[in-house]
């Protein structure tokens, strides 16, 4: 199924998650993606869980299996001169490389912005980097809570007055892959356009210290305010009405209410009186006045209820109140299975495997989320569109090349 993006070529040269992620992004809506792993490693993230059974194998990684799909993967050493030179031949057909290398990894190996540059006069090259190509903390090395701690997005995670709290595993990077794809599609476009190599620094900290996850509006709202976003929130939420996580019959709920919607609120818990009654509509903003009796009110209703009845019976009235999902419930979400999100591809070596599918539904491109690739399965395939044939490509394996 064709997507908004084939006809382009992206040579994908990062590991981990966050280039992963972009390429991931773009294959999955069309582009042929080359995928250059390290010969008999791979990627990082094949060592990397969950593993079905707990048992390690590079082919099985969930990790790596979500992040790649529909890629085409070759391996190269590129510490050898032959490596570097299949590496410029690939470069050559691309429109778009991207690269997480520590910076200055390609100008030693002899394989600079330049360099690609005359190999691929029109491509687009983002460089992804923990703290950029320049400054004085270029070099630093990172993992993805030590981004957000440097953002200064984790301080504010968690309660006010209490150390902060971690969020789940790799949350940073993929944010910072989701940022990056659209800025890397526009870099690829404007090379196009102009027909002469744009190289684009993509600092993983700037990215996540201006996003739109608290890093942006809280440095906005201390620059203004002198306190944090986090702080002014509690204050906007100062109300007798539910406002967070609350226990119901088989789990947990969260909703965030806004005074305003009280009388979606008494209507939902069974105290349509109270929406006439001066006593507790001039007490909204006032919880040690009413806050009790509406929280008793409010449980009431809540206790003997599922999480999927209580959202569906709030969400009847206009207020928002969401099951708070675990990831079992996730995959059983009626709603995404109607739509067909969760996808179920076959994989030679991890068998049939469901992941998640396309966020975003193009009508005449709707893109295709199609299997992960083995390591160094495409060697044959694709070093003979470059003119080396069958043998010549066992000959590279035995030198230890590819």
């Amino acid at each position: 199924m064709g997507g908004p993006l084939e006809g382009w070529r992206v040579l994908d040269l990062s590991q981990g998650v966050t280039g992963p992620y972009v390429t991931k992004l773009c294959s999955d809506y069309g582009a042929d993606v080359i995928k250059v792993e390290r010969p008999g490693v791979g990627d990082v993230s094949r060592r990397i869980g969950p593993f079905p059974g707990d048992d390690p194998h590079a082919e099985k990684s969930g990790m790596y299996l979500t992040l790649n799909t529909g890629k085409r993967s070759v391996t190269l050493d590129l510490a050898t001169r032959t490596g570097r030179e299949l590496l410029l031949g690939l470069a050559a057909r691309a429109d778009l490389i991207v690269e997480s290398f520590r910076p200055g990894t390609l100008e030693r190996f002899g394989l600079s912005p330049e360099r690609l540059a005359q190999a691929s006069p029109a491509a687009a090259l983002v460089r992804i980097s923990n703290f950029g190509q320049t400054g004085p903390n270029r070099d630093f090395a990172a993992d993805d809570l030590i981004e957000y701690a440097a953002a200064g997005i984790l301080q504010i995670t968690g309660e006010p007055d209490r150390e902060p709290v971690a969020l789940g595993q790799f949350t940073p990077l993929f944010l910072a892959g989701a940022i990056c794809a659209p800025h890397a599609l526009g870099a690829m476009r404007a090379a196009h356009r102009d027909q002469q190599p744009e190289v684009v620094d993509f600092s993983i900290q700037e990215a996540l210290a201006g996003s739109m996850d608290r890093g942006g509006p809280n440095l906005v709202s201390y620059q203004y305010t002198g306190s944090l976003m986090f702080e002014r929130r509690a204050l906007s939420l100062n109300s007798a009405l539910p406002n967070g996580v609350y226990p119901c019959a088989d789990g947990y709920i969260q909703t965030s209410t806004q005074v305003t919607w009280y009388r979606r609120v008494f209507r939902v818990i069974g105290r349509p009186e109270w929406i006439t009654d001066e006593r507790i509509t001039s007490n909204l903003n006032h919880p040690e006045v009413i806050g009790a009796e509406v929280q008793e009110a409010f449980l009431a209703w809540l206790k003997p209820l599922t999480k999927q009845r209580a959202m569906e019976e709030a969400q009847a009235q206009g207020w928002p109140l969401s099951a708070l999902n675990t990831p079992a419930d996730a995959l059983r979400d009626p709603h995404m299975r109607e739509r067909g999100f969760f996808v179920t591809v076959d994989h030679p070596e991890a068998g049939a495997i469901e992941l998640p599918g396309l966020a975003m539904r193009f009508s005449a491109t709707p893109g295709e989320l199609r299997r992960p690739p083995l390591l160094g399965e495409h060697n044959v395939e694709i070093f003979g569109e470059l003119g080396y044939t069958p043998p010549e490509v066992a000959a590279l394996r035995t030198q230890n090349v590819i």
